[in-house]
């Protein structure tokens, strides 16, 4: 086998690599490099992101450790028997990798994953080592978001909790139905008790309030996961219930969705094209109503006639259309919670109308210089030199309200 060179390494590992979404590194601890010590910095909301296209989160030196698996699963393109061309890294060439990528200004962080080689415990032990390598032989203080190897020992995910601000477990599929019969290898039981191991850890790596001394901190951006969307024909509505169970469950920061896409000589169980990618920001809609906005999974499933959220309508406005007589809301006058169902409505707008309107009455110019869009907000409020009158009850409303141009996909927005 030929003997590539780091670069060639790269371009194939962080290529593999783009199929998982979960790399965000949002509430990070704060770490500083002041004072001449230490190497780079995080304050958990100063790092830059990037994104692509599609709404992915590049910000991070996002790579797998080798592409090189065990496993067989249908829908992987790095599967033991797909043809792709192989490589991977050392330990020595992921660190090295990180920090000159820090000290260009490319980066603040390192998002690790891999395929399994040999064992699952060895490979775990090989993404724990870089991780230990940077914080203690290089005092690295930037972002690491590791990516756990569900069947690993528990001393290791341990480990790699101490070293890692985030560490997640894909839960892959939707239904453990399709999990078994698209990876076989995989258990979603094994999944699932990672998950919770991880959950444990970071309970235990929280202080008591009057305790004298503090644990070791474990994990302390908490734990994210993700699954892949369109695979098999799950519902949306199914989805959400996944997750709504997922962040109750195991304390989860965030389900990322990802939209399959069709590999080369996939198995004929597979879908032979992708699914919208509107489907995968639709569903990101609805993950931040449910975290967010006060909505509950129930409601936003109930406004889905077949299951499947509406692709020309972002999920709020469909409820607000369904739920006409819930509306208008005074913006004088409303809770913050009321407020939070007005479509076009954002957390910010609603606590600048708060903080606004205990000095002064708000009119309808005030609502449009708070909101992005006032056409979607205009029908469903009322402010003192306003009142939407019948508006509410026209055939025509769902067309009035709706964009006349394609959405633009800001799934992290």
């Amino acid at each position: 086998m030929a003997v590539l060179d780091l670069k060639r390494k790269l371009e194939i590992l962080a290529d593999a690599a783009k199929y998982d979404a979960s790399c965000a590194s949002s509430e990070a601890p704060k770490r500083t490099s002041r004072g001449g010590k230490g190497l780079g910095s995080t304050d958990g909301h100063s790092i830059c992101h990037a994104f692509t296209p599609d709404g992915r989160c590049v910000s991070l030196l996002k790579i797998l450790l080798t592409n090189f698996c065990v496993y067989d699963c249908a829908y992987c393109v790095n599967r033991v028997s797909s043809n792709v061309e192989r490589a991977r890294f050392s330990v020595e060439e992921v660190v090295a990798l990180t920090l000159d990528f820090y000290r260009r200004n490319y980066i603040e962080g390192l998002f690790l994953s891999s395929g399994i080689v040999r064992s699952s415990d060895y490979t775990m032990e090989q993404l724990v080592r870089v991780a230990k390598t940077l914080r203690l032989e290089h005092d690295f203080r930037g972002y690491i978001h590791l990516k756990l190897i569900p069947e690993a020992g528990p001393d290791l995910v341990r480990e790699a909790g101490l070293y890692a601000d985030r560490l997640s477990v894909n839960i892959e599929l939707p239904k453990d139905e399709t999990l078994a019969a698209l990876a076989p290898e995989k258990s979603s039981r094994t999944i699932k008790q990672a998950m919770g191991a991880v959950r444990l850890g970071i309970e235990a790596g929280r202080p008591e309030p009057k305790a004298k001394t503090r644990p070791p901190k474990f994990a302390p951006a908490g734990q994210s996961t993700q699954m892949i969307v369109g695979a098999d024909a799950t519902t949306d509505a199914d989805v959400l219930a996944r997750s709504e169970s997922l962040y109750g469950s195991y304390g989860l920061k965030r389900v990322y969705y990802s939209a399959f896409s069709p590999i080369p000589d996939s198995s004929k169980a597979l879908p032979p094209v992708r699914p919208p990618l509107m489907r995968e920001h639709r569903l990101y809609q609805a993950d931040w109503l449910m975290r967010f906005y006060g909505f509950e999974r129930s409601e936003i499933a109930a406004s889905l006639p077949d299951g499947m959220l509406d692709l020309a309508v972002d999920p709020k406005l469909a409820w607000a259309l369904q739920n006409r007589a819930t509306f208008p809301v005074d913006v004088n006058r409303a809770e913050r919670e009321a407020l939070l169902r007005v479509p076009g409505l954002g957390v910010k707008s609603v606590d600048r109308m708060l903080s606004v309107r205990r000095y002064r009455r708000l009119r309808l110019e005030d609502v449009a210089r708070l909101c992005r869009n006032l056409d979607k907000v205009r029908p469903f409020v009322t402010a003192a030199d306003w009142t939407p009158g019948g508006l509410l009850d026209r055939a025509d409303l769902p067309a009035r309200v709706r964009p006349s141009e394609p959405e633009q996909l800001r799934l992290f927005a």
